[in-house]
């Protein structure tokens, strides 16, 4: 069957050449059904991951059906500051040769734009509910014409509480809407509330939820948490670690970790939501163009950051919720371009590592490296002492050497059987 491209989408002349600027052919999946049902007018309900092209395909058939100069008619919510503007961003870039306007709203800056953009009627509205809302308590909002409403990552702002936000913007709007809600999990608050704004809806599945996307390998090493920096310098100073994203737990440790990298004198900076907002935005924009070659990032930046070319994202740690790694890996191999995730793996990292596993519904192979293993560390010498009294019955053939006696692949299997 021949594959169907955006010419075959019956999009005006001026969407089709933003398209063809963007380099775009062939619409990725969820695009391919979310588009031709959204310039129908029906409801969409998406589930979807990062990087399958969903900003596309909500907003170009919005795009569409917009009337220059009738105000606000596109009003999209998303969880961050960072997704609003990419979000934006890219709602200009779909817009190019035409007259529409996009504002992204949102908290950490000025006031000034946001209220010009509401008086003066934008069509498109891109905004995080909280900064939103303070708007239209103060008056400046006007949604009697706005008919194209799209929430951009629901789950994620359900999470931080957002609903309260979302509905009062729900009930402000006419009841006559085309809804569009795209989600990477559907957990029962999302999928009630999907049911109940929608009508209609086509539901998208773009990939089972918990699956990564295709063309990133995934690698996970074995390490003593004091061994990590070393660990990470090591592997970023291989071949092909071009522009690499790290993940941190901890605000503090993203900001320890961009300092010693600078120290090593590979050009980086920190992400987090203690940083100035623009500081935060400086610290994209030297990412994206090439002028720092490392972001170290609390999961601020897992939902939202879309930067091409990011060849590895490292996972400094297991990351607690299984859905924030897939989220956080996410940031490569984008568009089906090829990319790498590692993670680090210390002895203190098992569980959640068996939960992500589990979540995967699969087995993860760990790389172990003798200099960096986390084999040997004291939390291993009781488990050490327990398996050599189980050595009538191990499997293993160790018998009764000593912890110090065994390889670190030997420690690291009686740490994790499953290994």
């Amino acid at each position: 069957m021949e594959q169907v491209g955006f010419k075959d989408l019956k999009l005006t002349p001026e969407r089709l050449a933003a398209i063809e600027a963007l380099g775009w052919v062939v619409p990725t999946p969820i695009q391919a059904q979310a588009i031709p049902a959204g310039l129908e007018g029906t409801d969409v309900v998406g589930i979807a991951q990062t990087g399958t092209g969903k900003t596309a395909a909500f907003m170009i058939p919005a795009l569409e059906r917009i009337r220059v100069g009738q105000g606000l008619q596109v009003l999209v919510l998303c969880p961050t500051r960072e997704l609003a503007q990419q979000v934006a961003e890219d709602t200009e870039a779909l817009a190019k040769g035409t007259s529409v306007k996009v504002q992204a709203i949102f908290g950490g800056v000025g006031y000034g734009p946001q209220i010009k953009a509401l008086e003066e009627g934008y069509e498109v509205i891109v905004a995080t509910p909280g900064r939103f809302i303070d708007h239209a308590q103060s008056k400046r909002v006007d949604l009697s014409n706005t008919r194209y409403l799209v929430l951009d990552e629901a789950d994620r702002m359900l999470d931080m509480g957002f609903r309260p936000q979302i509905e009062q913007c729900i009930r402000g709007m006419p009841k006559d809407r085309q809804t569009m809600l795209f989600s990477a999990t559907m957990p029962h608050g999302v999928h009630d509330l999907a049911l109940r704004i929608t009508e209609g809806a086509l539901w998208i599945e773009a990939a089972p939820q918990g699956t990564t996307a295709e063309g990133i390998e995934e690698l996970f090493y074995s390490v003593k948490p004091d061994k990590k920096p070393d660990l990470l310098l090591e592997l970023i100073m291989q071949p092909g670690w071009e522009q690499v994203l790290i993940f941190t737990r901890t605000k503090a440790a993203a900001d320890v970790l961009e300092g010693r990298l600078q120290r090593e004198g590979i050009t980086a900076d920190a992400l987090h939501s203690d940083r100035q907002m623009k500081h935060r935005t400086r610290a994209l924009e030297r990412f994206a163009s090439g002028k720092v070659r490392v972001l170290v990032a609390t999961d601020l930046a897992q939902r939202g950051l879309d930067v091409e070319g990011i060849s590895h994202v490292v996972n400094y740690d297991v990351p607690l919720d299984p859905e924030d790694y897939v989220h956080r890996i996410g940031r490569t191999g984008r568009a089906g371009a090829h990319g790498t995730a590692v993670t680090f793996v210390t002895a203190g990292d098992l569980g959640a590592l068996k939960s992500l596993e589990h979540h995967m519904s699969r087995h993860v192979e760990r790389t172990h490296l003798p200099q960096y293993d986390y084999a040997g560390v004291p939390q291993t010498e009781k488990r050490a002492a327990a398996a050599r009294g189980r050595k009538s019955r191990s499997p293993t053939g160790m018998g009764s050497r000593s912890a110090s006696e065994l390889s670190p692949e030997e420690l690291a299997e009686l740490l994790d059987p499953g290994s």
